[in-house]
């Protein structure tokens, strides 16, 4: 049996902490962080007399009214490439590609809307008359999309027209119970449902009405609803823009500071700040850890292959249990891929790991391999030796191939020829890959909501490392998923259910994951007060990590079955 591993601060050397980055050879820098003012003065939303024009409002989404005459001579069509357009089973749609522009009908909306909102709701078996709140007695932003997804529900088939208000729409009790502040979430969240679906629709002017209302409460440093809907209403902004042809104006950026990779995490200061204030990253690293601790047994000679490394922090865990092992470990080897724009961040990250292993006196080797693309890579560029008991670790990576099936293919191909005796797959657990416009914003709406919701129990307003996350890398992501269509979106995250009937093809089997992986992931939530909003559950084999109750990411692990 091999022994569950966890950082304990008196076993590491002096002044180190892992999950930090120091700006020197031998240890991780460390994040700065420098707040930023926060203005809580928002108005309450009020009515828009029909015969206002929109455009005298002061509206921080700039909106312009639309020529119809202009939309009607559009005619947009976009196929997306799933992962096999041939194969019904691996499509997150109906196996004939759709067009966007086909126009969604009211029921069709209301019943997506209410299917993702009992999914959610399901999950954590609580119905809108016994709304929970949290520890300080106010509700989830989930919560708040949830009521307002009733309302939406409710009164979408009484609307007179598209653009009016119900002055008395609280009719069941949980609407009674709420507070001021509450109300107006529900119906700031409402106007943005009712805004995506004249998106949906192809009722840009209406749509865009209701982006400016939104702009009235929305904002980017209020609470994790009007962040939220901020971002997203920014989002349909951008894509009635793409749809029409018009320009979107650009707003002043708030941070100076480009989003060099919107698909995964990186090693600035934001990202390594976040990671350590919020616990879901940290438990699917460790508990990946955990599961390559199981699996190479006590072999001396672990090889470790990492798709895309980032900061490397995460295996400082796994050197300090191997250096901790009773069986004698003669060599790590951990195997990077980069490519000519990232291979000196990779080069950095090895030289740290290198140091950190030297100080536990555990025989290392660190191994870039560079590529074009990381697709690309052959059996023998791997450079696997005999005795070595392979591991390959995949975090937020695979998901950025989904648009490439074909090379994807060969990636797969090329790691089972060196049969890994396992392969970590840490994934985004959420379906973005939808053709329909409808289907991926409603994802959105309920992912994002809960991940906002998780950065307002663990980190401040204030906090500059939280407004860039949100603001640049967040923002860019809801902007990839609602506004792009074709090889623009990159943004293409699947569930759990489709990596299997992908990773099938391949014959590749599901490993459970241990009891040990479990027990590392519920001891790393010990050390955060939000542990109990963090959700660990079992789906099948796969460990699906949430907040409060909405599944955020998974982790499962894999191995070839060889003929």
């Amino acid at each position: 049996m091999c022994p569950n591993f966890y950082f304990h601060q008196s076993n590491l050397p002096h002044n180190f902490n892992p999950f930090l980055e120091q700006h020197d050879d031998h240890q991780f820098p460390a994040p700065e962080f420098h707040p930023i003012g926060v203005d809580h003065n928002l108005p309450p939303l009020v009515d828009v007399d029909h015969n206002i024009n929109i455009n005298h409002y002061n509206n921080p989404f700039d909106t312009h009214p639309l020529s119809l005459q202009a939309l009607e001579s559009q005619n947009i069509q976009d196929h997306i490439p799933q992962f096999d357009e041939s194969t019904d089973s691996l499509s997150n749609s109906n196996s004939k590609l759709k067009s966007v522009d086909t126009v969604l009908s009211s029921t069709a909306s209301l019943e997506l809307l209410s299917r993702y909102r009992s999914k959610f709701i399901s999950s954590k078996e609580v119905s809108t008359d016994e709304v929970g709140t949290d520890s300080v007695g106010t509700l989830s932003t989930v919560e708040i999309i949830n009521l307002a997804a009733e309302k939406f529900i409710s009164f979408s088939s009484n609307r007179a027209n598209g653009y009016t208000m119900f002055t008395h729409p609280y009719g069941s009790s949980a609407f009674t119970r709420l507070s001021m502040d509450e109300i107006r979430e529900v119906e700031l969240v409402y106007q943005l449902l009712t805004a995506a679906e004249k998106v949906g629709k192809k009722q840009f002017e209406i749509a865009s009405k209701f982006l400016v209302r939104c702009g009235w409460v929305a904002s980017d440093d209020g609470s994790p609803v009007e962040r939220l809907v901020f971002h997203l209403c920014d989002a349909l902004q951008e894509k009635i823009g793409k749809e029409t042809g018009m320009p979107v104006p650009k707003k002043p950026k708030k941070f100076d500071q480009k989003n060099e990779n919107p698909l995964a995490l990186g090693t600035n200061p934001s990202f390594l700040a976040c990671h350590i204030a919020l616990p879901l990253t940290q438990v699917l690293q460790l508990c990946g850890i955990q599961a390559i601790i199981d699996q190479v047994g006590t072999s001396s000679k672990v090889h470790l292959i990492d798709i895309h490394i980032r900061s490397g922090v995460q295996w400082t865990a796994l050197i300090q249990a191997l250096s901790e092992r009773k069986s004698e470990i003669e060599l790590l080897k951990i195997t990077a891929f980069a490519t000519s724009s990232d291979i000196q961040k990779v080069g950095e990250t090895g030289k740290r790991l290198e140091c950190f292993a030297k100080t536990l006196s555990l025989p290392f080797v660190f191994k870039i391999l560079v590529l074009s693309d990381i697709t690309e890579v052959k059996e023998e560029q791997f450079d696997v030796q005999d005795g070595e008991a392979v591991a390959v670790y995949c975090q937020v990576i695979l998901r950025t191939m989904i648009s490439r099936p074909q090379s994807f293919e060969n990636l797969m191909r090329a790691i089972r020829k060196i049969n890994p005796l396992v392969i970590v797959v840490a994934e985004v657990e959420a379906n973005h890959n939808s053709t329909s416009f409808v289907n991926r914003f409603t994802e959105a709406l309920f992912f994002y909501g809960a991940f906002f919701d998780c950065l307002e129990a663990c980190m401040s307003r204030d906090d500059v490392h939280r407004g860039i996350l949100e603001g640049v890398h967040f923002a860019d992501g809801m902007k990839n998923i609602v506004a792009c269509e074709g090889d623009e979106r990159v943004s293409r995250s699947v569930n759990i259910n489709t990596w299997r009937l992908f990773f099938k093809r391949f014959g590749m089997v599901e490993i459970e994951l241990s009891d040990s992986c479990m027990y590392q992931a519920n001891l790393v939530l010990q050390q955060f007060s939000c542990a109990s909003s963090c959700t660990l559950q079992n789906n099948d084999k796969c460990l699906i990590i949430g907040w409060k109750g909405t599944p955020l990411q998974s982790l499962s692990t894999w191995k070839f079955v060889q003929e």
